[in-house]
C-alpha cells in the first residue's frame, strides 16, 4: 500500500462491491472502546482503497457485526456473513471470541485474518485459512516478564479473573520469570476484594503487582485500593493486556492512571504511511488513536493487497498468506508458521512496554522495546 494519499484522479469504483465481514465489539459486556477504533482503522482502510479504485474497478463494502464479547455471537455473526458471500473475515479484538469466530471460519473455508487477539492458539489445530497480525501473547508478554525483571522486579502478584486468556498470560509469565529468578504470587480476583488483594501484596512481600483482571472493573477499584493504601502506595501496578491505552482509564482513574505498564504494538517512531494515517484516525476519532485503530487499518491493507493480486474467491485468499508482502502503518507485513501457533502469524510486529506521564497523563513514555 503506497506511503501517500490516494490521488484524486483514482478511477470511481463500478460494479458489484467485494465484500468483507468485520467482526467488532461495540457493546457491553465487549470492550467498546477497543471496538471503536478497530472499526476506526477499518473504515479508514476501506474508504482509503475504494478512493484508489477498489479491487479492480469493484469497492469494498465492510459488512460489520457487533459480537459484543460473546463468542456465541460472533459464531452466529460468522455464519451469516459466510451466507451473504462475504470474500473475507476481519477483526475481532477479544481472544476468546476471535477463537471461536476462528474455529468456525475454519470450518465453513472462510479465510479469517484476525487483527487484534493474541492467544496463542487461536485454533486448536493447524489451519491454512486463518491469519493474525497481532503478536502471539507469548511472544509480547515475555517482552513484559524481561522489562520487569530489568526493572528489578523479582516477587510478582497477579490478580486475575477466571479465563482462557488470563490463564495462558499467568502460565507464559510464570514460565518465563521463574529460571530469571523470578516468582510468581497468584491471587484470585473474584473471591478477594481489593483491600484483601493489598493485605496479600503486603503478606507475599509483593513489589509488583499485575491487573490480569476485566476493565473497567475490577481493574479500576483495584488500582484506587493500592494506590490508597500507604503499605502498597509503591508497589508497581502493571496491566500487561493495555487496559490504559484507552482514554475512559484515565477518566476514570484520573492521576492515578498513570506510571501503569501495559503492551503497546507500535514502533518507537512511525514511518511515513504511519504518521499519515496516524493524523487522519485522529481526524475520525476525536482523540489520539490507539495501536488497536492502526491494527485495523493495517487489516484492510493486508486484504486489498490479497483480493487485488490473488483475486476473491475465499480459496484463493486462503493461499495467499504465505506470499503476502505489504507495508503496513507500523512496518512490512509478513506471515509465517511459527511453532505452537496454528494460524500463518505476521512475525513480528513491533511491542513496546509503555505507561502514561504521571507529569502529563494524556502523554505514554516507552520504557521497554521488545
Amino acid at each position: 500500500m503506497s506511503t501517500s494519499p490516494p490521488p484524486p484522479s483514482a478511477e470511481p469504483t463500478a460494479g458489484p462491491s467485494v465484500r468483507i465481514g468485520a467482526l467488532v465489539p461495540l457493546t457491553r459486556p465487549g470492550w467498546i472502546e477497543a471496538g471503536r477504533h478497530l472499526l476506526a482503522g477499518l473504515r479508514l482502510g476501506v474508504r482509503e482503497v475504494n478512493d484508489a479504485g477498489g479491487i479492480a474497478g469493484r469497492p469494498i463494502e465492510l459488512v460489520v457485526r457487533d459480537t459484543a464479547a460473546d463468542p456465541r455471537r460472533a459464531v452466529a455473526a460468522v455464519d451469516e456473513l459466510a451466507r451473504q458471500g462475504v470474500a473475507a473475515l476481519a477483526g475481532e479484538y477479544h481472544s476468546v471470541v476471535a477463537r471461536a469466530a476462528a474455529a468456525r471460519a475454519d470450518a465453513l473455508g472462510l479465510p479469517f485474518l484476525c487483527s487484534s487477539a493474541v492467544l496463542d492458539a487461536l485454533t486448536d489445530r493447524p489451519t491454512e485459512r486463518v491469519a493474525r497480525l497481532a503478536p502471539a501473547q507469548s511472544y509480547g508478554w515475555r517482552i513484559y516478564a524481561d522489562f520487569l525483571v530489568g526493572a528489578g522486579h523479582s516477587r510478582i502478584a497477579v490478580a486475575a479473573d477466571p479465563s482462557v486468556y488470563w490463564a495462558s498470560g499467568t502460565r507464559i509469565l510464570r514460565d518465563h520469570l521463574a529460571p530469571r529468578g523470578g516468582t510468581l504470587i497468584e491471587l484470585d480476583a473474584g473471591t478477594l476484594a481489593p483491600t484483601a488483594l493489598c493485605d496479600a501484596l503486603v503478606d507475599h512481600h509483593a513489589t509488583a503487582l499485575l491487573l490480569l483482571v476485566g476493565h473497567p472493573e475490577p481493574a479500576v477499584s483495584i488500582v484506587r485500593a493500592v494506590r490508597r493504601d500507604r503499605r502498597v502506595a509503591r508497589t508497581l501496578i502493571g496491566a500487561p493486556a493495555g487496559q490504559p491505552e484507552f482514554t475512559q482509564w484515565a477518566t476514570l482513574l484520573g492521576d492515578e492512571a498513570a506510571a501503569i505498564p501495559f503492551l503497546r504494538y507500535l514502533p518507537e517512531r512511525l514511518g511515513p504511511l504511519g504518521a499519515r494515517v496516524e493524523t487522519a484516525l485522529r481526524e475520525r476519532l476525536a482523540e489520539a488513536p490507539s495501536f488497536v485503530a492502526h491494527e485495523g487499518y493495517d487489516t484492510v491493507a493486508v486484504l486489498a493487497d490479497v483480493l487485488r493480486s490473488h483475486g476473491t474467491d475465499r480459496a484463493s485468499v486462503a493461499e495467499s498468506w504465505p506470499r503476502v508482502a505489504v507495508e503496513g502503518t507500523r512496518g512490512q507485513i509478513r506471515f509465517s508458521r511459527e511453532p505452537g501457533i496454528g494460524v500463518w502469524q505476521w512475525t513480528w510486529p513491533p511491542v513496546q512496554v509503555v505507561d502514561r506521564d504521571p507529569a502529563e497523563p494524556g502523554r505514554f513514555r516507552v520504557l521497554h522495546t521488545g
